[in-house]
Formats: structure tokens, C-alpha cells, sequence
């Protein structure tokens, strides 16, 4: 296993590599490569924390959940306009097209019709605004390319509104209700959004290193809180998988129903779910990338839950994000039979 990430290590220079594996509601494999700091020359270990990135999104996705089996809100409640969740608090009303047609699904599942990952992604653009602001000027200024519910397109953005309909609904700041209704209920404790600059950088936590140019601490990554702003360790991850996963060895924070809809895909892609990238193998998982940050976090159905992180990213071939998926599947084949 640990040749495994060796190579991996290698391929793409990166400079620390953590990972933890979990069957059976148990950590059974932890360990962490490399280093923490390159100029310090900080050994890497498990306990060290890393922006995740995108894999926040599962963890926005099940706390939208946890508030719609509380009854404080319905997947296909409106999100702008008279009414609607967030009613007329951002923005300028009335709303350029289609806006005040968007649903909390539409949301989940990438469906809301615009705002998508391209190059105009509204998340980094403006660094000087809040999140008010941002959305404000993003309702004003940026039409939607398609009708909602009718087109995929990943949304950063959309995960971002779903991060303050949870602060609307339960009167607590984003953070504050992921830390205790989410993953206090999973034994995580370290979890915290992310700093934007080396300044800021949390205890315990790595320093990033771009490649192609890419400047790790030039982004607003605070501001991306709900779809990719958070910190933490690859045990973390596992714990909160090993609490949605399904499965009967550990208790888990939703409905066994509520899981399934999670995990079921929209009839826009049939690869992505509520939060979730899905397979016909009924594997469930999510990566996460921004400069100088490259993360897994997958649950498979034969019973494992796992993720990755490394502190660095490399643009172009081979890509960084399929071979660190690659790279954990490679570990855990290298194990014949795996006892809990």
C-alpha cells in the first residue's frame, strides 16, 4: 500500500498524501506520506488538516436532508421570489428569467440552469464581496443559459445558495449548524472552514503547493464554505462517510430512505445524485479540486468507505483527480482479506 502511494507521490510531485480506510464502521488502514510543509520539512501526519474542496458538497447535501426530514423544508420548495425560501433578501427584484423557477433539488442535483464551473464561475469571481453581495450581484448580472430541472450543469454557486437556505431555515450560521447537527453527530470534532491565506492557516494544517502557476492562496476559499471551503482530515471524512453510508454497522444520521434518494441519480445525469457522484455499481462518492488541493471521499458497496488528500494539484495528463481515485482502490486491492 504504501508503494502505492509512492507512486502516486511521484507521478504528480506531491509534497503529502493522508489516507484512511474504514470497513465495517471501523478504521481499519491510516497513514499519511510526505510532508506538511516542504520548507519546514513538517512531517506529514494523519491528524493534519486539508481544504477538501468540493467534497463538501455531500456534507451540504445531508444537511439540506437532515432540515427536509425535520419538516423545516421541501426538496421542491422555490428558492427566490414571494414566497420562496430565501424570498427577496438577495438581488433585485423582479428576477432576470427563470430565476424564481428554481427548486431546492435543482440545486442538489446541478439543475438549477446556470452559474455552472465554467469560466465565468460567480464563486471566483469579485473575492472582495461577502456572500451577500456575491449572490446579489450574480442574480443582477448572470442569466441562467436553460429552464431549471432541464439541464445538468455542475454549480458551485448552487451549493453556495443551499449554504445559506441552511442558515435561513435553522437561524444558525452555516458552520455552526454542519458542526452540531452534522458531524458532532459523527464524532468530528477538528473540522473548520478553511483560511484564504498562509496567514490564516489553521493549526494542524498543511501548506499548499500550485503547479502550473497556480497560486494556492489567492482565492477566496472561506467564502466557498457549502460547496467547498471546509477542513479536515481524511479520518474525518471516514466518519462521516461510515454515518450516510447505508449500511448497518454504525448508526446513521438520515432515513434509510432519505439515503436512497440522496444516493439516486436526476434524470439530467445519470452519474451525479443529490450531492453524490453514483454508479450502476452503487459505489457513492465525491472528489474535490482547487488550486494546490486534489481529494477523494467514496463509499463502495462492498462495504468501504475511504478518502484521500494531498496538497497540491497538476493540470493536464495524466489527471491528478482519476488517479488518486485509482490510487486508493490499487491500496485496498492489496489486501487479500480484510478482518474487522
Amino acid at each position: 500500500m504504501a508503494a502505492v502511494a509512492a507512486d502516486f507521490m511521484r507521478a504528480f510531485d506531491a509534497p503529502g498524501l493522508s489516507v484512511a480506510i474504514a470497513r465495517g464502521g471501523r478504521v481499519v488502514y491510516e497513514s499519511a506520506f510526505g510532508v506538511a510543509d516542504r520548507q519546514s520539512g513538517e512531517r506529514l501526519t494523519s491528524a493534519n488538516l486539508f481544504r477538501i474542496a468540493s467534497v463538501s458538497k455531500p456534507i451540504t447535501a445531508a444537511a439540506i436532508f437532515t432540515l427536509i426530514e425535520r419538516g423545516k423544508l421541501r426538496q421542491q420548495d422555490k428558492v427566490f421570489g414571494a414566497g420562496a425560501v430565501l424570498g427577496m433578501k438577495f438581488g433585485t427584484p423582479p428576477y432576470k428569467s427563470w430565476v424564481e423557477d428554481i427548486t431546492i433539488d435543482h440545486l442538489l442535483t446541478h439543475r438549477c440552469g446556470g452559474w455552472d464551473n465554467s469560466s465565468d464561475d460567480p464563486m471566483f469571481e469579485n473575492p472582495e464581496m461577502d456572500h451577500g453581495r456575491l449572490i446579489g450581484w450574480t442574480l443582477d448580472t448572470k442569466l441562467l443559459k436553460n429552464p431549471p430541472g432541464t439541464h445538468y450543469a455542475y454549480s458551485n454557486f448552487g451549493y453556495c445558495l443551499l449554504g445559506r437556505v441552511i442558515e435561513h431555515v435553522s437561524g444558525r450560521a452555516y458552520p455552526e449548524f454542519i458542526e452540531q447537527e452534522m458531524l458532532g453527530r459523527c464524532s468530528i470534532s477538528d473540522m473548520r472552514i478553511s483560511g484564504n491565506t498562509i496567514a490564516e492557516r489553521a493549526p494542524g494544517e498543511v501548506v499548499y503547493y500550485g503547479q502550473n502557476g497556480e497560486d494556492p492562496y489567492n482565492m477566496n476559499v472561506a467564502r466557498m464554505d457549502s460547496h467547498g471551503g471546509w477542513l479536515a482530515t481524511p479520518r474525518d471524512l471516514v466518519l462521516f462517510l461510515n454515518h450516510v453510508d447505508g449500511f448497518k454497522a454504525t448508526p446513521n444520521i438520515l432515513k434509510p430512505e432519505t439515503i436512497q434518494l440522496m444516493t439516486s441519480p436526476s434524470p439530467a445525469n445519470s452519474g451525479y445524485a443529490r450531492g453524490w457522484a453514483v454508479n450502476n455499481a452503487r459505489n457513492w462518492w465525491h472528489s474535490g479540486s482547487l488550486p494546490g488541493t486534489t481529494t477523494i471521499m467514496v463509499r463502495t458497496a462492498s462495504g468501504f468507505c475511504w478518502a484521500a488528500l494531498t496538497n497540491t494539484r497538476r493540470s493536464g495528463q495524466p489527471d491528478i483527480n482519476l488517479a488518486l481515485d485509482n490510487m486508493v482502490w490499487d491500496m485496498a486491492r492489496k489486501v487479500s482479506s480484510w478482518k474487522v
